[in-house]
């Protein structure tokens, strides 16, 4: 079962708290504050893995929680982190915070933290000073950060096929690549995207067929608006025209018309237009069909295919691979620009990750919470008050 779409709950693990101790040993009746800090919360960490390509089980396992960091303890350890939760995603996930994209993977194995763990709160051997030699007191770890994230799968291809239903996109599909969709004669038989590779020369094209469009899809209308995103990542497009409809200037029209309500970025991609079925129909049908669409868009390349008869296939395939080159090459060439000019080192210091002012907890009463951050320490003297501004960063 395909799915691209998954509502999921994501939560970073706590950071654990800081302990409260102190070095009791024999001869030493007063070792002083040895509190340990608290570990750090794991981290919600996505991988993007070509050995998967749907989204099917968060809809079964929609909770994404990482692990808390430990409790520190005394004689000053540190608590131990929590463990990472690493998550594997299809390549082309896009994770969303509301209208906030938090990651896009789009190449095998790249790694993404959608989620930071809290850090470990501070144990009292960090509030030690001259007068305070026996600190009561510790911070509590941060949170992790927490989220309801919305998952989409953008399918990455080369050439996205678009076009009414029943145009002859799967057919096409099946016959040039090593997919095998769905095929019939009456229209959506195509339900969901479908990936396939195309061999033309010495290259291959990688080609993604979505279901059909029609009139209203970016309305809601039909199936193809919500599978339009599949051919957001595609180079070029191959625009099918059945060479038998009524009217294939109008049939054009209104699929261009679709996609530039959906997406103005999307409608301006390359594209190719093919009139499809053209097995045992008249050269004089054809160029009507072609002037009809010409009428639309004068700068239309169009060409005439039988996917049946296997017919002007690898023409059309090699008018696609030209376009892809030239987008390749295009993208080379700023690269290329960028290199020639003298780097430029810059120097900047990272400003100092401030740590918020945690809750405080008093020995032999850790489950009462106390006032927060400084306020806590109104009655102490300037040099405490310089003490907590160096542990808290501020």
């Amino acid at each position: 079962m395909f799915v691209d779409t998954a509502k999921v709950y994501i939560r970073a693990g706590k950071g654990g708290n800081g302990a409260i101790s102190f070095r009791h040993e024999i001869y030493i009746p007063k070792g002083g504050p040895d509190g340990g800090d608290g570990g750090k919360g794991g981290d919600v960490v996505f991988v993007a893995s070509k050995d998967v390509d749907t989204l099917i089980d968060f809809r079964f396992q929609p909770k994404l929680i990482a692990e808390d960091g430990k409790a520190g303890s005394g004689q000053k350890s540190s608590g131990k982190a929590g463990k990472d939760l690493i998550v594997e995603v299809p390549i082309g996930t896009v994770v969303k915070r509301g209208d906030e994209i938090v990651a896009d993977l789009t190449h095998d194995n790249e790694r993404a933290i959608v989620a930071h763990g809290g850090e470990g709160g501070y144990g009292n051997w960090h509030f030690r000073s001259s007068t305070r030699q026996t600190p009561r007191l510790a911070e509590l770890g941060n949170p992790g950060e927490c989220y309801d994230g919305e998952l989409e799968l953008k399918l990455l291809a080369d050439v996205g096929l678009i076009g009414f239903p029943n145009a002859g996109k799967s057919t096409f599909l099946s016959v040039v690549s090593n997919a095998h969709p769905e095929i019939a004669d009456y229209p959506f038989t195509t339900l969901t995207p479908n990936l396939g590779v195309a061999k033309v020369d010495d290259s291959s094209l990688l080609i993604a067929d979505i279901p059909g469009l029609i009139e209203g899809a970016s309305e809601g209308k039909g199936l193809g608006d919500r599978f339009l995103r599949h051919v957001e990542r595609t180079k070029v497009l191959m625009h099918l025209v059945d060479v038998y409809t009524d009217d294939a200037g109008k049939a054009y029209q209104d699929i261009r018309s679709e996609l530039r309500k959906y997406s103005t970025e999307l409608a301006s991609r390359p594209e190719l237009v093919v009139l499809t079925k053209t097995e045992g129909v008249d050269a004089d049908i054809i160029k009507m069909q072609s002037d009809a669409i010409h009428a639309v868009n004068p700068d239309a390349e169009i060409m005439a295919i039988s996917s049946a008869a296997h017919q002007g296939l690898t023409e059309a395939l090699r008018a696609l691979v030209r376009r892809i080159d030239a987008i390749k090459a295009a993208e080379v060439e700023p690269e290329a620009e960028q290199s020639k000019e003298i780097p430029t080192i810059t120097l900047s210091q990272n400003e100092s990750k401030r740590r918020t002012p945690h809750q405080k907890y008093q020995l032999g009463e850790r489950n009462t919470i106390l006032a927060l951050g400084k306020d806590a320490f109104a009655e102490d003297d300037d040099e405490d008050h310089a003490l907590l501004d160096a542990d808290f960063g501020q």
